[in-house]
């Protein structure tokens, strides 16, 4: 997808008002957007570069969508950790670091400039390409799947407290893929799912596919995302499954002998954040 040059976003004013960023690297992309990096890159029409990208949304002076794509991480980074702590941050990519400006949002942006006119797609002519929009997630789907992931990951405290290990089956036998405990009405699904997570670990995934981000002491938190399933754990402790054929269930794993093993697998071929 090509977008135009970054001079030529801005209509009236020959501005860009930022509205917010995201990073888009191995370690840390919108995973709504795909299952590993290169498919969120895909999704923007660009390169998977191995440094990533910052992506900026923002609104020209009458009000259209562009997102700018930038290959100045630490740039966008800093200003994501510094909106975070509630400070301000001017967050002006140098021309010379825009990869592309490509017309839309791929996400959903709940904010929009003051005084220019509400958030909309620019005019054909001005894009040069079709505008991007965020992955439909109004019914369940990768998508929706993904994002699901990413919340309980987020909130694993919260979910952690709803699962009763006493409650989880009986350990699937040696002979079995999974060897962990296991819910009955889903067990199939997890041995299928564990199986091929543990593929992962002797034919590394395409980059992304695997990530581990820091928790609670010497843990780490692990999202990964195969066809039609998202895995979210934590090394010291169960996992979470979500698949497709299962609308809207969370599958809890129980850590069982087996589990640990390929957790601990998984976070040494995982991609960390810098």
């Amino acid at each position: 997808m090509a977008g135009t040059d970054a001079d030529t976003v801005a209509a009236e004013d020959d501005a860009l008002y930022v509205l917010t960023a995201v990073l888009l690297t191995p370690a840390r992309f919108p995973s709504v957007l795909g299952d590993d990096y290169p498919e969120a890159c895909a999704a923007l029409g660009i390169a998977p570069l191995a440094d990533g990208y910052g992506l900026v949304f923002g609104q020209d002076g009458e009000g259209a969508r562009w997102t700018v794509v930038t290959d100045d991480v630490s740039l966008v980074a800093v200003a994501i950790a510094s909106w975070d702590c509630g400070m301000e941050y001017d967050l002006s990519p140098d021309e010379r670091s825009v990869v592309a400006a490509l017309p839309g949002w791929p996400l959903a942006v709940a904010v929009a400039a003051p005084g220019v006119p509400a958030p909309h797609d620019p005019d054909p002519e001005d894009a040069g390409c079709d505008p991007l929009s965020p992955p439909d997630t109004t019914g369940w789907g990768a998508a929706q799947r993904r994002l699901g992931a990413d919340e309980i990951a987020v909130q694993w405290t919260s979910w952690r407290e709803q699962v009763d290990d006493k409650e989880l089956a009986a350990p699937v036998g040696d002979d079995e893929a999974a060897g962990d405990e296991t819910p009955g009405p889903g067990r199939s699904v997890i041995r299928r799912v564990l199986a091929e997570a543990h593929a992962y670990v002797d034919t590394p995934p395409p980059l992304g596919r695997v990530r581990s981000s820091f928790a609670t002491g010497e843990a780490r938190t692990l999202r990964a995302d195969g066809p039609g399933w998202s895995l979210v754990a934590r090394t010291d402790d169960m996992a979470f499954l979500l698949v497709d054929e299962k609308p809207g269930e969370v599958l809890p794993v129980g850590r069982g002998p087996k589990l640990p093993a390929l957790l601990e697998a998984l976070d040494k071929m995982a991609v960390r954040p810098s």
